[in-house]
């Protein structure tokens, strides 16, 4: 879009190794939120070590100061409203331009859907060489009406002002394309989608075993109680609402099943006052708020629930199946590539309680078909979610990008033509 800054930059970097350049190269990564930092840890860190100097800009919280301090990255706070907000969101437009115009990146990634839409015209407008939007789902999935073609047109502004355009997964890019968001040739996955994931932190080891009986009996939940768990924010996108119905169905037969619930409400997408209410008063239904470190609680688990409606990849499904724990989730767009149906968990229609329940009382009352899925979801995370093996390929993409000397590449072998 700005041919002369590209080949300017081409040329500079031409020679340049994959592994490694000869001195920083400035990468400055947009966030929607403080949360969204978490998913940066060691991958700030490997970034360095690849020869990028990181700049993390984003809404102020406590996570993102901690693992820029972690990373020994570098950090500008800027208020991004996560709901469309006009006039707040022309200042946080006015502020990333003014960031990036002072950092001057070689190379942007924005990620995050309003901070996608901001970040990429701010980085347009700041003049920002290389642009790269990592899309970790699509919120216009679960809207209607006006609403939903204003999230499709931020979206489509997004990717059109991006060079490259990362998809969390196979699925959602799939989504995108068919919704015409983003071309073909734009649109690429780094291996099997998400992230990766530290399958050390999750590993079912002895302690985290014995730390995730502790958990238990600091709730009172006896060794013989069941435990159904989800993680993530309390929204109706996330199936909250499904998954409190579909265990108001279990404990019938089930008396002394638990719900525990790892994550906190949202203003945006909120979960009814009734199912608040249920939520609130039945006392076999856990409630943690945010957790910090979620490792530990996934051994108190015997099976994780996402009856989600969208996902870019879940996380929380690479961590759940790490520690080796039988996952349920849904066909929606992200989840899908999660789960092996019937191999390494089950998948159930977005939306269906009683798919839901009966999803889940298969593995309840089958401790040794629930023990195998667990078992060949770990094996799964082991031989193809290393995070290292997808950084390195994200790191790749990012050099071949710069090196192209020109947007709109073609990204080779980042997947499958079928």
């Amino acid at each position: 879009m700005f041919p002369a800054k590209h080949e300017h930059a081409a040329v500079a970097l031409h020679a340049r190794s994959d592994a490694q350049y000869d001195c920083p190269v400035r990468l400055a990564l947009v966030i929607g939120s403080s949360l969204t930092a978490d998913f940066f840890v060691g991958e700030l860190a490997f970034f360095k070590n690849a020869g990028f100097d990181v700049t993390v800009i984003g809404p102020p919280g406590e996570q993102l100061d901690r693992v820029t301090e972690q990373e020994n990255a570098g950090k500008v706070p800027v208020l991004i409203a996560r709901e469309i907000r006009l006039l707040a969101d022309l200042q946080s437009l006015w502020y990333l331009w003014r960031a990036l115009r002072r950092l001057s990146p070689t190379l942007l990634d924005y990620t995050d859907p309003k901070a996608a839409f901001l970040g990429s015209i701010a980085g347009y407008l700041a003049r920002v060489p290389f642009r790269v939007y990592t899309m970790r789902g699509l919120r216009l999935e679960t809207a209607t009406g006006a609403k939903r073609q204003l999230l499709a047109w931020a979206e489509r502004v997004a990717c059109a002002l991006a060079d490259r355009v990362i998809c969390n997964s196979h699925s959602l890019r799939r989504k995108a394309i068919d919704l015409k968001l983003v071309p073909a040739e734009k649109a690429c996955v780094l291996g099997n989608g998400s992230r990766g994931i530290d399958q050390a932190r999750f590993a079912p080891t002895p302690e985290r075993v014995l730390q995730g009986a502790i958990l238990r009996a600091s709730w009172g939940i006896p060794l013989s109680a069941p435990v159904i768990g989800f993680a993530g924010r309390l929204v109706r996108d996330k199936g909250l609402l499904e998954l409190v119905a579909a265990y108001q169905q279990l404990k019938v037969g089930i008396p002394n099943l638990r719900l525990l619930l790892l994550g906190s409400y949202e203003i945006g997408d909120p979960v009814p006052r009734s199912t608040r209410r249920i939520i609130a008063e039945d006392p076999h239904i856990l409630c943690s708020g945010h957790v910090r470190d979620i490792a530990d609680y996934y051994q108190v688990m015997d099976v994780l629930a996402l009856p989600t409606y969208r996902e870019g990849y879940p996380s929380v499904v690479l961590e759940a199946q790490s520690a080796a724990k039988p996952v349920v989730t849904t066909f929606a767009p992200g989840a899908v590539d999660s789960v092996v149906d019937g191999v390494t968990g089950l998948l159930v229609p977005a939306g269906d309680i009683s798919a839901l329940a009966a999803a889940l009382h298969s593995l309840l009352r089958d401790r040794t078909y629930a023990t195998c899925l667990g078992r060949a979801g770990r094996e799964r995370v082991l031989r193809e979610f290393r995070h290292e093996a997808i950084w390195r390929s994200l790191v790749q993409q990012y050099n071949q990008l710069i090196r192209s000397g020109g947007p709109n590449r073609f990204c080779s072998n980042a997947y499958p033509t079928a």
